[in-house]
Formats: structure tokens, C-alpha cells, sequence
């Protein structure tokens, strides 16, 4: 993780949020001051998104969570984590950061798009990522 400190970061933030979620407070507000307390010091980005995950404990009891601090409590939020986890682990191993199937998908549109625009033939059914750019 040395040579990704973002990536360590969200994923130490998402064990940070985990922590939030199960409300071990004291143990949220130990690894948030031994492990990115530190991070927060290296970069501005880094502060800003521990003070906003840290904003979860203020508003723990309270209904009136804003929307921007809510959302780290979505399953998205983990979703994100888990997507930039899996593009490092792709983009690690040469692959690119996206599944190959995916690009098989988008280049078979753009093949049945061009090959429509010269001949009738069965197309294969859309789907949902396979649009291109």
C-alpha cells in the first residue's frame, strides 16, 4: 500500500466508519488518532475527508445528519471502497482498471453500431455497461 497512499487511506477510513457503525466509539477514536490522524497530517485531502468521517460521531444520536456525512454510512460508500480496491488490484497486475469483460461488452456495441449502419443482422441484447464512449 506504500505505493498507493490514497487507497490506504479509504480503506483505513472505511474500517474507521465500520467501527462508527458498530458503536465501538472508543476504539473508532483510537484508530482514527493512531492511523490517520497521521495521514491527515501528510495531505489536505486526507484531513478533510477524517474530519468529515469523524463528523459521524457528533451526529451519532441525531437525527439531522447532513446528506454529505450521511452517505459514508451507505452501502455505496463501501461499494466505492471495494471499486477503487479492485481497479488497484487490476491495474496491479497489468490488466487496466477495468474488467475485461467490460471492455468485450463496449466493443461489441461499438461493432453492432457500425456494422448497422451497412447491413441487417441479430443483435445482441444491450446491457447496462457495455455503452460507448
Amino acid at each position: 500500500m506504500d505505493g498507493n497512499p490514497a487507497l490506504y487511506f479509504r480503506l483505513q477510513q472505511q474500517k474507521l466508519i465500520e467501527y462508527i457503525k458498530q458503536g465501538n466509539i472508543v476504539e473508532a477514536l483510537q484508530f482514527a488518532q493512531e492511523e490517520l490522524a497521521p495521514r491527515g497530517e501528510e495531505s489536505p485531502e486526507f484531513l478533510s475527508e477524517l474530519e468529515r468521517t469523524m463528523a459521524l460521531l457528533a451526529f451519532e444520536a441525531s437525527p439531522l445528519v447532513p446528506p454529505a456525512i450521511s452517505e459514508l454510512l451507505s452501502p455505496s460508500q463501501r461499494m466505492k471502497t471495494a471499486g477503487e480496491v479492485n481497479a488497484a488490484i487490476l491495474e496491479s497486475l497489468s490488466q487496466g482498471k477495468e474488467a475485461k469483460l467490460v471492455g468485450l461488452l463496449r466493443l461489441l456495441c461499438w461493432g453492432e453500431t457500425m456494422l448497422d449502419e451497412h447491413a441487417e443482422f441479430p443483435k445482441v441484447r444491450r446491457f447496462p455497461y457495455a455503452t460507448h464512449d
